[in-house]
């Protein structure tokens, strides 16, 4: 596997690959690897690309908490060695300089209210910090996939709209790859690691509220189908969630009736032991 820096540099090795008729994947994160990152590459791999890039940058300008961007874990080493082991054949691990350099301009994206739900209630500037850091990445590596994780649908939903309004989404597709999973059902994130043994336990109980949703949801109105399922995490002790939405999947927005939509997902934030912990499930 390649380790390169330079954004030059990738833009010449993309540009060889290229030129030689392969196919390039692309899978952006911030680090602090687990299955589900692994999993977007085995699926690149899966979709018939012959390059893999990964990439590892850890974006301050989608941090609206210091102390949240200061705790992300950056642990390079395992990194490394976890993308090795699945295939990966570039990791892409620039420094701030590489991904914002001085003459550095913001796309002005504009996200019709796709950005003013959910997490954006919740994380002031994230999403803008999001579609600059993903365009320029894209800038850069100009893939012919880019692999993200539908535990965050609306991350997804934000790269779907700038790729479309950055004239990107007849070059480059967009594969969303489904959540990964423990075995007891919990969402795999690098933000797991933080969790105490108790608040482990009871996280659980996150996948298996909305497993019910999932299975339920069509003997109830989407009123009540929110209100049940916030009573069952309560009832678990989790009572710190900043939302449980069920939304229109291509509006993000509340659905009142199931009629109205022709795909309706389930989105939840829930705090424990201080940490966000992120999961969604698709109802239709």
């Amino acid at each position: 596997m390649k380790i390169i820096n330079s954004s030059a540099t990738l833009q010449e090795f993309v540009a060889y690959q290229h030129q030689h008729q392969l196919r390039v994947g692309f899978i952006p994160t911030m680090g602090a690897l687990h299955e589900g990152h692994l999993e977007l590459i085995r699926q690149s791999i899966q979709s018939g690309n012959q390059v893999h890039i990964c990439s590892i940058f850890v974006n301050p300008k989608q941090f609206n908490d210091a102390k949240d961007l200061e705790k992300y874990p950056r642990p390079i080493e395992a990194d490394i060695q976890k993308l090795e082991s699945v295939g990966c054949s570039v990791l892409f691990l620039p420094d701030y300089e590489q991904i914002y350099p001085e003459n550095w301009q913001r796309f002005p994206f504009q996200f019709a209210n796709l950005d003013t739900t959910m997490e954006g209630l919740h994380r002031t500037g994230h999403f803008e910090g999001v579609a600059q850091v993903v365009y320029r990445l894209l800038q850069i590596c100009t893939p012919d996939q880019i692999f993200m994780g539908q535990k965050d649908f609306q991350q997804v939903a934000i790269v779907r709209s700038l790729m479309k309004q950055a004239h990107l989404e007849q070059k480059i597709e967009l594969v969303r790859v489904p959540t990964v999973r423990e075995l007891d059902g919990l969402a795999m994130s690098s933000r797991n690691i933080r969790l105490s043994a108790e608040g482990r336990k009871r996280a659980v109980f996150i996948s298996k509220t909305l497993f019910w949703l999932q299975a339920n949801y069509k003997n109830l109105t989407p009123n009540e189908a929110q209100n049940q399922s916030k009573t069952q995490l309560q009832a678990q002790g989790l009572d710190e969630i900043d939302y449980l939405e069920i939304i229109d999947a291509f509006s993000l927005q509340p659905v009142e009736k199931w009629e109205d939509a022709l795909s309706v997902v389930v989105c939840v934030v829930v705090r424990i032991d201080g940490v966000r912990l992120l999961d969604n499930v698709i109802l239709y």
